[in-house]
């Protein structure tokens, strides 16, 4: 549970940071490519409180054991293939979260790096997004975020590099 969630916070923040305006989009090649995602998290699940005092003593107990058995696996490694095409790289993701605010710190065809800060259901997401492409055929970066709500923290730090498969992609990516 802790993997999937943190997985989707990384995500969320990888998506609306990629869409923040006025950024030059990375000089990548369209077409599959695959992507190898490490993540690693740490603290407490930012679950806000309201849902805390529905569970019974029992259902929190559980939840809160699975996730410390969950964290203490150490950092977890996916591997995806995914579509790239022309209007990812024009208008990424196109998120329209209003909750958020992102800051463009750095922007070109080989670099980027993009700071977020979010509000949502009474708790915060900070964070840091940095993407590098070395070369057409290959990107890599880095995400730490924070995750705060009811007195709980979590830390979330990715590592992420992709590679550049060919320029069709199989039916599965599209």
């Amino acid at each position: 549970m802790i993997s999937r969630i943190s997985f989707l916070l990384a995500a969320a923040l990888f998506c609306a940071a990629a869409g923040a305006a006025q950024t030059t989009p990375l000089n990548v090649k369209t077409g599959e490519w695959e992507s190898t995602m490490t993540n690693e998290t740490t603290g407490q699940m930012p679950i806000p409180q309201e849902m805390l005092d529905k569970m019974t003593p029992e259902q929190r107990a559980k939840m809160e054991a699975i996730m410390k058995a969950r964290g203490m696996q150490g950092p977890r490694t996916t591997i995806n293939k995914h579509c790239v095409k022309k209007e990812d790289l024009d208008k990424p993701f196109a998120n329209e979260n209003k909750a958020c605010k992102q800051t463009v710190l750095t922007s070109s065809a080989a670099k980027q790096e993009i700071h977020m800060e979010c509000e949502v259901g009474g708790g915060k997401q900070v964070g840091t997004l940095k993407l590098e492409a070395p070369d057409s055929s290959t990107v890599k970066g880095l995400m730490q975020m924070t995750a705060s709500n009811g007195g709980r923290t979590m830390n979330v730090n990715s590592i992420f590099s992709a590679k550049w498969l060919g320029p069709a992609c199989t039916e599965s990516d599209k």
